[in-house]
């Protein structure tokens, strides 16, 4: 049913500027440091079933952990990245799968080499969850490197699954506790048009919600998405992650069999999420608690989960979504988490990670609960980026995100005229297509001048996003405009420009999230922006500024870390007084604010920070 096709990341070459910095980032130190924590945590050991008594356990998620950084390396590879060595570790763990795979088919390092009585009877274990990484690994491996090794031990395995869950019905529950297999059965179809495999995701995504399984006790079935059918979901609800890794297969599932209702179900809940449950910078599941999704405009900063797995699973949705159909709000969405939440997952050297993104830090709050012991004290996010984590899922997947992510920049779109080019992220790169050769320049994020230039093009015409936060632009081309996309005719040869103006700005949410009543947050084109008490002697919650007056005194900063500017501009702060209450004054102090790109917070030694602060 669709109209859209996203141009593969394999086709793009980042060619200067802040994605090529970050492409490289990932691919020369974020992977490897994420292999050498894999090493010393004994996850790679896992699939190597070397497990001995007294050794550290595999633990039932290493399986899924493993799978990420391996579908890294295909992605590397497939874009023409040598990677000999993370490619002879993988092809180590491959053989050792093969070496080890029973002979049902069954494939788990956990359950294998601890508890083999206990197989397909947990459905808390993440069995299925670890499945579908690997499933989604061997593909993207077999189409990096045309070797089947891995894809033909997934498909063993998948075979005794569906003896187990589908023909025999020997397991003991009926639906993952956390869901992934479902998009990657659809992805498997995709790669092998093996019809066996769709009917393998629709039975996992037509089972949710109308079966008796239980994941704990003290949960709802609102957690892991199984209180109704999925084409009855209004509401996006429960764990972030688990919830948005069915959407996406649902809105994968409603494309490729063209279901109404799953497609229904699909854009309810996209607009449900991005218009009353995402953060300012793309983030979603506000709670600690189940890490969950909770209930319409509850978006607390300093209490923020926002994991990084649910920011990534929210692009992955918004992808797929855009293949609808010509609909700028998908690409906005990702164009938000792109420079927001998800860079704000990494370091600036690349070598340590986020689980949490908070929106506001308060070193004070953090052990304010004295009477309580450290394990019962109110959950703040960490104030410091860690290499490894017990619950190790987020390092690696932005390292498969870093390394598929020329994916979100191009689609190609069959409009009246015939087949067009889409442009929805802009930076500097080079395309090779069926239909042309593309060079975009630029120095976005930075700035909002683009130039583009076709060659050998066979496009009917070129359709290139407007931001959502342009307010003007200017062109040297004729151009229309539709859907949220500038329309320029194609020639055979052209070269064009076309600028949006990036402005500094202010940002209000709506009035029913009552944690930002009153109160903005400073943007500058796509990226939003922060305080850190390290650049503002004072107190960052008796701040406040003048929006429209503030902007008038806007002044850039060149930084050397990272490719945007600091921005400091006039504000207030709040006069003291050492009484703990006095009669109003409201008196404030003139002073000058430095904010930074909110994804640079955390990268020095702690201290409070802060993105949304009082409007007058």
């Amino acid at each position: 049913m669709s109209k859209i096709k996203n141009i593969s990341f394999d086709k793009i070459v980042f060619n200067s500027g802040y994605w090529k910095k970050r492409y490289e980032l990932n691919r020369d130190v974020s992977l490897k440091s994420v292999r050498n924590r894999f090493e010393d945590t004994a996850r790679f050991e896992a699939l190597r079933f070397s497990y001995k008594e007294g050794q550290p356990l595999p633990h039932v998620y290493f399986d899924s952990d493993v799978a990420k950084w391996i579908e890294a390396v295909a992605y590397l590879v497939k874009s023409g990245n040598p990677c000999t060595e993370e490619l002879a570790l993988c092809e180590e763990l491959i053989d050792s799968m093969e070496k080890n795979q029973r002979s049902d088919g069954y494939l788990n390092s956990h359950f294998q080499q601890i508890e083999p009585e206990n197989i397909f009877t947990k459905r808390d274990a993440h069995e299925l969850y670890c499945a579908g990484h690997l499933l989604e690994a061997a593909i993207a491996y077999s189409d990096a490197t045309n070797d089947t090794k891995f894809l033909d031990i997934m498909k063993r395995y998948f075979d005794c699954i569906e003896k187990a869950f589908i023909t025999e019905k020997t397991s003991k529950f009926s639906t993952p506790g956390h869901e992934e297999i479902e998009l990657a059965l659809i992805k498997m179809y995709e790669y092998t048009k093996d019809k066996k495999y769709l009917d393998m995701a629709m039975f996992f995504i037509d089972s949710r919600g109308t079966c008796d399984d239980v994941l704990f006790n003290i949960l709802t079935k609102d957690y892991d998405q199984n209180a109704m059918p999925v084409r009855e979901l209004t509401e996006a609800v429960g764990h972030a992650v688990r919830a948005t890794y069915l959407f996406i297969a649902v809105a994968a599932a409603g494309r490729v069999t063209n279901d109404k209702e799953l497609i229904s179900a699909a854009e309810r809940l996209f607009d449900n999420i991005t218009t009353k449950q995402m953060y300012i910078t793309g983030g979603i599941g506000a709670s600690v608690k189940g890490e969950a999704l909770t209930i319409e405009y509850d978006l607390p900063n300093l209490e923020a989960y926002s994991e990084t797995c649910a920011a990534i699973a929210l692009l992955l949705f918004s992808l797929e979504m855009q293949k609808y159909g010509l609909n700028a709000k998908y690409p906005a969405v990702i164009e938000r988490i792109l420079y927001n939440g998800l860079p704000s997952s990494t370091s600036i050297d690349g070598r340590s990670f986020f689980y949490q993104n908070p929106l506001e830090i308060h070193i004070a709050s953090v052990n304010k609960d004295v009477s309580m012991a450290p394990a019962n004290r109110t959950h703040y996010a960490p104030r410091h980026r860690s290499e490894i984590f017990s619950c190790s899922c987020c390092p690696p997947n932005i390292n498969r995100i870093y390394a598929r992510i020329g994916d979100v920049f191009l689609s190609e779109y069959n409009d009246d005229s015939g087949k067009a080019l889409v442009i929805n992220q802009f930076a500097a790169i080079t395309a090779d297509t069926e239909n042309a050769k593309l060079t975009m320049s630029t120095a976005f994020p930075a700035d909002g001048k683009i130039n583009i230039s076709l060659s050998n093009n066979n496009y009917s015409a070129v359709y290139i996003r407007k931001p959502e936060w342009c307010e003007s632009y200017t062109t040297d081309a004729v151009a229309t405009e539709k859907d949220g996309y500038i329309i320029i005719k194609a020639s055979k040869e052209m070269s064009f420009y076309i600028d949006f103006s990036m402005n500094v700005f202010f940002a209000e949410t709506n009035p029913s999230v009552r944690e930002n009543n009153g109160r903005v947050a400073l943007c500058y084109g796509p990226t939003v922006y922060c305080l850190e008490r390290l650049d503002n002697d004072f107190d960052l919650g008796a701040v406040s500024v003048d929006v429209s007056a503030a902007l008038e005194t806007a002044k850039k900063i060149p930084s050397e870390e990272y490719a945007l500017p600091d921005i400091e501009l006039d504000g207030f702060v709040d006069e003291y007084f050492p009484q703990l209450y006095r009669k109003a004054t409201l008196n404030k102090n003139k002073t000058k604010l430095r904010f930074k790109p909110y994804w640079t917070f955390a990268n020095r030694e702690e201290c409070d920070m802060k993105i949304w602060i009082r409007g007058v």
